[in-house]
């Protein structure tokens, strides 16, 4: 089957008013055609969802909406170990994100604590959802009368986090989120340069990278909504790396048990990691299956 590659036009990156704070945002594609948000993990901007990724899925046709999260790239940012929000608030700035590009509905993707963003949304913003996508997350600690989840993998426990560079120093800063990120890498082989590239291109955009790397890990996560992962009706998809080191795969597996009628697809050999350019192919397939036939606005 031919594939026609048609160029998708992202409109430039622009700060929008959700939620009553700065955050910043950039579509991809035709805003008639079916809206898919991206909610990145903790302490990632928006440039986590790689632009070829993010063209790709807009060539579906869908519009691809990604923002920066509080604390990252060009959004609102706080005093480094004093971020002003929780949880609950990067909730809202989601919805907030839909009602400033005028989306009532969307396909809502999250990866990681974007994938609790997104559970905790689909839970107290049902209409807003027309489906959801949970990508290498978890439905959280179990309750009284559940069992455990594996924890984090002993080697991933045993690792020493490397001393805070020079936040000045471009160089120190990409080799030290860069060395952060290894310990969480699956089997699929890991890019050094192009992750170097990414991240450098993350810091030229970031206001403050010390915020960015840090804030996220203080906040309250609010309260866990596991035990009413059962409400959720919106169709759900959970992508999970079968070498996830943070969330092993039961986590995934249990998401997939917890939520009526939700699917399972395993990324081979992927960590706990956005999608390696190795399996976007299945990503993008799986995504496109996922949100095709709804209409959304």
């Amino acid at each position: 089957m031919a594939h026609h590659t048609k160029v998708v036009r992202a409109e430039r990156p622009q700060v929008v008013e959700a939620n009553g704070v700065d955050i910043c945002v950039q579509t991809f594609g035709d805003e008639s055609a079916p809206a898919i948000l991206l909610i990145a993990g903790a302490a990632c901007s928006m440039d986590w969802w790689e632009e070829e990724l993010c063209e790709r899925l807009a060539a579906g046709p869908r519009f691809v909406i990604r923002y920066d999260l509080r604390d990252t790239g060009q959004s609102v940012t706080y005093e480094p170990g004093a971020p002003q929000y929780d949880g609950g608030d990067l909730v809202a700035d989601a919805v907030g994100v839909l009602d400033a590009v005028g989306v009532t509905e969307a396909h809502v993707v999250g990866l990681s604590m974007g994938g609790g963003i997104a559970q905790t949304l689909a839970v107290r913003h049902p209409e807003r959802i027309a489906s959801l996508t949970l990508e290498s997350t978890s439905p959280g600690p179990a309750g009284p009368d559940e069992p455990e989840l594996p924890p984090m993998s002993k080697e991933l426990a045993a690792v020493e986090p490397p001393p805070e560079p020079d936040w000045s120093d471009r160089d120190a800063v990409v080799d030290y989120v860069v060395a952060g990120l290894y310990p969480y890498a699956g089997s699929v082989r890991f890019d050094d340069d192009r992750m170097r590239e990414l991240v450098g291109q993350t810091i030229d955009r970031t206001i403050d990278m010390r915020s960015s790397q840090t804030n996220h890990w203080v906040i309250d996560g609010g309260k866990p909504i596991r035990d009413r992962l059962g409400e959720i009706e919106a169709p759900t998809l959970v992508l999970h790396g079968t070498e996830d080191p943070l969330f092993p795969i039961a986590h995934g597996e249990a998401l997939a048990r917890k939520i009526p009628g939700a699917r399972l697809v395993p990324l081979e050999g992927v960590g706990h990691e956005f999608p390696p350019p190795q399996v976007w192919d299945q990503v993008i397939e799986a995504l496109l299956d996922h949100t095709a036939g709804t209409e959304t606005r």
